[in-house]
């Protein structure tokens, strides 16, 4: 029994061993880090250094706890996923533990949100607002940003330099009661120009939020400059507490680079459509007699047919259920050939739904136009000659009813037109519709969640061939 215990833990040392000379060759520079058990699937992902983990001679057990101990029993290899920076590390690893969801990653996994700096610019006097929840339409927006905290404090700071509104009130530039409002404290202060109460015209205020956004998408030069500037000649005069305010100040706008970009650090929860009324919507639409519930998004990613993969998202009752997303590495299909490689993910997918250990969905929503939706067609209908030569006759009416209440359909790009099965031209909804915005967010959803898997793997080829 000492030999069998003495084997292993020697056998534990050669495997931290192997894992330390994987770790000595990753980049130096900010990035996430996978721990994989024995199948290839991930058991965790951090951003911290990872060679912490397997120092020789440190008791984990005592700095680390048990389940991180019995957590590193179970890594056979550690993969590296560089970015470009420590803000891109910080959203990326917050998106992938959404996705993947490893077994020993407790935190990031609830629906939170980072936030967005909103501005309404549909309004005649645009607002200026911290969010969690953008509108639909009629605003920009700049983020994600990696600090709520950070993003509150700066929006003081932009404010005061500004003069924006942060309030909730509709102001409108054709209403005569704004002559006789009483502005806010903040316009006495001056850290508001008071639209409120007809203190500036809405020509003005637009020049405002122009020079605010301007601000914003530049990298801020003239005003660091001048910050700086009186940060200096108050610390010239030995006023150190006013050179401090400005010394914060500087901080806090400089942090406004510490976000993302709306498309490439998409958060597709926040851009969500209500979900009751869009499955009732969505109903009609495919005039499909009972309520839908499951809905499944399809789609491929891949370079000149290169690290090729395929992605299934499922969502139940208009929201993601992250538990049934499904990653697929293209195995039968050589070259650029998306169609194939459509019908390899939903056979792939769908042949446990055949063999009845999984439901089948009540709509398939695939990433293209109508060969898409062909290809997907083509395998479910083998699906169905295959089992009426396997089951026979008897079984026919209930095996085909089961596949065919499955609703196919296929969503473009280009003027967002849906394709149904039987129906010789695409549907063609409006932009303002539930059910539009629900199968947008399936395949947007679907189309992410390929990418992300897609550069996964490019990245460790290339950096496997370093």
């Amino acid at each position: 029994m000492i030999k069998i215990l003495f084997m292993a833990r020697e056998s534990q040392k050669d495997g931290y061993e192997a894992i330390r000379r994987q770790i000595k060759a990753f980049p130096i520079g900010p990035g996430l880090y996978f721990m994989k058990g024995a199948k290839d699937n991930v058991l965790y992902i951090g951003k911290a250094r990872v060679s912490s983990y397997f120092q020789p001679g440190g008791d984990l057990a005592v700095s680390r706890g048990p389940k991180i101990t019995e957590m590193l029993s179970k890594v056979k290899k550690i993969d590296f996923l560089e970015t470009r920076n420590e803000v891109d590390a910080v959203l990326t690893e917050a998106r992938l533990i959404k996705d993947i969801r490893p077994p020993y990653n407790t935190d990031l996994v609830d629906d939170k949100t980072f936030p967005y700096l909103e501005i309404t610019s549909g309004e005649d006097f645009p607002g200026v607002y911290l969010t969690r929840k953008p509108r639909a339409k009629g605003a920009r927006l700049f983020g994600p940003f990696a600090s709520a905290k950070d993003l509150r404090a700066v929006l003081v700071v932009l404010q005061k330099i500004f003069r924006f509104r942060t309030c909730n009130l509709d102001i409108r530039v054709d209403d005569p009661k704004r002559k006789f409002f009483r502005p806010c404290l903040l316009y006495s202060i001056k850290q508001c120009t008071g639209p409120c109460g007809d203190k500036i015209d809405k020509r003005e205020y637009q020049n405002v939020i122009r020079d605010l956004i301007k601000f914003l998408k530049s990298k801020r030069s003239v005003v660091l400059r001048q910050l700086k500037k009186q940060m200096a000649e108050a610390a010239k005069t030995l006023d150190f507490e006013k050179a401090g305010v400005f010394r914060d100040r500087i901080r806090l706008i400089e942090r406004l680079d510490r976000r993302g970009s709306p498309d490439e650090n998409v958060q597709p929860e926040v851009f969500a459509a209500e979900p009751g009324e869009a499955l009732e919507q969505l109903q009609q639409v495919l005039e499909r007699p009972e309520p839908i519930r499951i809905i499944e998004g399809i789609d491929v990613a891949h370079i000149s047919g290169s690290e090729s993969v395929g992605a299934v998202v499922k969502f139940i009752d208009g929201r993601p259920f992250k538990s049934g997303y499904r990653r697929f590495k293209i195995k039968t299909v050589g070259g650029v050939d998306d169609y194939a490689m459509i019908a390899e993910v939903v056979k792939r997918r769908y042949k446990y739904a055949q063999r009845g250990e999984e439901l089948w969905p009540d709509v398939v929503l695939v990433d293209g136009g109508r060969g898409q939706l062909n290809a997907a067609e083509s395998v479910f209908k083998g699906m169905i000659a295959k089992d009426l030569r396997e089951l026979g006759k008897k079984k026919k009416g209930k095996k085909e009813a089961a596949v065919r209440d499955t609703r196919i359909v296929a969503l473009a790009k280009r003027e967002e037109e849906v394709y149904m099965q039987c129906k010789v031209r695409p549907l063609q909804l409006a932009k303002t519709s539930s059910a539009l915005k629900l199968l947008q967010y399936v395949r947007d959803e679907a189309h992410r969640f390929a990418q992300h898997y897609h550069h996964i793997l490019r990245k460790k080829k290339l950096l496997d061939e370093r």
